[in-house]
C-alpha cells in the first residue's frame, strides 16, 4: 500500500520534478530534492512570510530567555534551567528546518546533499524526542512547586536537574542514533524526490527500493517508548496540578494558577497534536491531502519554538520583570 500511494503521488508531481527523476540515477543517490509543499507551488512565497516571522521570533525569544536566566543569579532555578533546556532545544529544531525551507520557498533551492538529508533527519527527530523529555521535566518541576511546595528545594536540586537533562540528551541521542544508520543502508532506486519541506524520516525511507520494515518498526517503537511515558507522566503530573489547584482557598490564585498551567498545556498539545497526526498519517492517511499533512507536520518544528519563550517566558512574572527592567535601563 505504502508502495502505491508513493508511485500515485510522484506521478501527480510538478514537471520539473519529474525530470529531476527522469535525469538522476538513484541507486545511491548523491542528493534528494525537496519539493517543500506539493500543491500550491504559487502560493509557497506568501506561506514563507508567516514561517519566516515564526522563525524570528522563536530565535529572538529563546535566545532572550538563554540570555536574562543566564544574568540573573535569581532565576538560577530548577524550572529556569529546564527553560534554557527548552529554548536550546527549539533553537536547533527550528534552525534544522527553517533556513532550507525558506530557501525552497524563495529561491527554489531544492536539492539536499544524501549526508546533509540524513543529518537534517537525524535533529529534527533527536531533539523532537528531547523536548517531549523537556516537557515532563517542566510538568514535575509544576507539580513538585504546586503540590508539595516546601520540599521543592529538596526534592529538585540541582544534581537532581542535571541528572534529568543528561537523561533527556542521552535518550534523544541514543533512540534516535539508528534511524540515519538504517536510512543510509538502503538502495534508493525509485525516485530522489521528498514531497516534504525537510528530510522527515518515513518520507526518506519510503523512497527505498527495499523492504524498510525494520526501519518502520523501529519508528514505531521510538514513537511508543517516547511519546506513551512522556504524555502518561505529563498528564499524571497536570492532573494533580488541577486538583490542587481547585484546592486553592481564593478564587483569585485558583484563576490565577489555571491560567498559567492551562497555557502551558496549550504549548504541549500544540506539539504534540501535529506530531501525532503526521505518524498516524504516514502509516495510516493514506486519503489525507499531501499538502495538508506536510503543513500539520510543520506545525511542531514552527509554532512550539515560537510560543514556547512567550508562554513558558514572558508570562512567567520573574523574566518578565527582569526583561522589563533591561529594557527600560537600556532606554535611560
Amino acid at each position: 500500500m505504502p508502495e502505491t500511494l508513493l508511485c500515485l503521488r510522484v506521478r501527480h508531481l510538478p514537471a520539473y520534478a519529474m525530470s529531476y527523476s527522469n535525469s538522476t540515477d538513484f541507486s545511491n543517490p548523491s542528493s534528494f530534492i525537496l519539493l517543500g509543499i506539493p500543491g500550491p507551488e504559487v502560493a509557497h512565497i506568501w506561506i514563507s512570510i508567516p514561517c519566516c516571522a515564526m522563525y524570528i521570533i522563536a530565535v529572538l525569544g529563546n535566545f532572550t530567555i538563554l540570555l536574562i536566566v543566564r544574568m540573573e543569579t535569581s532565576l538560577h532555578a530548577p524550572m529556569y534551567y529546564f527553560l534554557c533546556m527548552l529554548s536550546v532545544t527549539d533553537l536547533v529544531l527550528s534552525t534544522a528546518t527553517l533556513p532550507k525551507m525558506l530557501s525552497i520557498f524563495w529561491f527554489n533551492s531544492r536539492e539536499i546533499e544524501f549526508s546533509a538529508c540524513l543529518t537534517q533527519l537525524y535533529f529534527i527527530h533527536c531533539f523532537s524526542v528531547m523536548e517531549t523529555g523537556i516537557f515532563a521535566a517542566l510538568a514535575l518541576d509544576r507539580y513538585v512547586a504546586i503540590c508539595d511546595p516546601l520540599r521543592h528545594s529538596t526534592i529538585l536540586t540541582n544534581a537532581v536537574v542535571a541528572k534529568i537533562g543528561l537523561a533527556v540528551l542521552l535518550r534523544g541521542v541514543l533512540l534516535v542514533l539508528p534511524h540515519p544508520f538504517l536510512a543510509r543502508r538502503w538502495p534508493y532506486c525509485r525516485t530522489n524526490i521528498i514531497a516534504h519541506t525537510y528530510c522527515e524520516h518515513l518520507a526518506v525511507v519510503k523512497l527505498a527500493c527495499a523492504d524498510i520494515r525494520s526501519s518502520s518498526y523501529y519508528g514505531l517503537l521510538v514513537t511508543f517508548l517516547v511519546i506513551g511515558p512522556d504524555v502518561s507522566f505529563t498528564t499524571f503530573s497536570y492532573t494533580q496540578i488541577l486538583r490542587a489547584i481547585f484546592s486553592l482557598p481564593t478564587k483569585e490564585a485558583r484563576l490565577k494558577t489555571f491560567g498559567t498551567c492551562g497555557s502551558h498545556l496549550c504549548v504541549i498539545l500544540t506539539f504534540y497534536i501535529p506530531t501525532l497526526f503526521s505518524f498516524l498519517t504516514h502509516r495510516f492517511g493514506h486519503n489525507v491531502p499531501l499538502h495538508f499533512h506536510i503543513i500539520i507536520a510543520n506545525m511542531y518544528l514552527l509554532v512550539p519554538p515560537m510560543l514556547n519563550p512567550i508562554i513558558y517566558g514572558v508570562r512567567t512574572k520573574q523574566i518578565r520583570d527582569r526583561l522589563l527592567h533591561l529594557l527600560t535601563h537600556k532606554g535611560t
